[in-house]
């Protein structure tokens, strides 16, 4: 949501930003998606096996999927603007620890 918030208020100011920002947002996003899905697949004491093994598992292709976003976004968009790119990618880190740190505390 905060992404498509960013991305409107962008539209107001500079058009050309908002594909960069839509593709800063979404490095950010998928992987830690990919991770949540492979880290959270197993529940309960008797998978703690296959609970590590898919967090570094995630972990890894975590890291593999944000580097080749990073790439793709650089390779193939024209015009990009990667201020915009790393400052949108920031932005939804940001969001990520805060979302994550105010569900752990209640």
């Amino acid at each position: 949501m905060v992404l498509v918030v960013v991305c409107l208020l962008l539209a107001f100011v500079e058009r050309e930003w908002v594909l960069s920002a839509v593709c800063g947002g979404l490095v950010a996003i998928v992987p830690q998606a990919w991770f949540a899905a492979k880290a959270f697949a197993h529940r309960g004491a008797r998978a703690a096996r296959e609970i590590a093994n898919a967090g570094y598992a995630g972990e890894v292709v975590k890291f593999l999927l944000g580097a080749t976003g990073f790439a793709a976004v650089f390779i193939l968009l024209r015009p990009v603007f990667p201020v915009v790119v790393f400052g949108t990618y920031i932005a939804m880190l940001v969001i990520q620890i805060t979302g994550s740190w105010m569900l752990l505390r209640q």
